[in-house]
């Protein structure tokens, strides 16, 4: 696990088209897997963040997140 919680810097770009309450709030999100030792790939932060934006519904978020599941387990 990183030392630090840095992934709004490591991907600002993912970030930047929040507004103050959706940032917050995916922080947090983060934040409370990274201390339970849980690190999010880019793609993970990515589905987050789309899913804060309202970019994509609940149905697609889950369908992304088990897609990188399976690919994680073939791997």
């Amino acid at each position: 696990m990183p030392d630090q919680f840095t992934f709004e810097d490591d991907w600002p770009e993912l970030f930047a088209p929040l507004d103050a309450a959706q940032r917050d709030s995916v922080r947090q999100a983060l934040a409370a897997g990274w201390h339970a030792g849980f690190v999010p790939t880019r793609e993970e932060v990515e589905n987050i963040t789309d899913y804060a934006r309202g970019v994509i519904d609940m149905d697609k978020y889950q369908r992304r997140g088990d897609a990188l599941a399976r690919r994680i387990e073939s791997a």
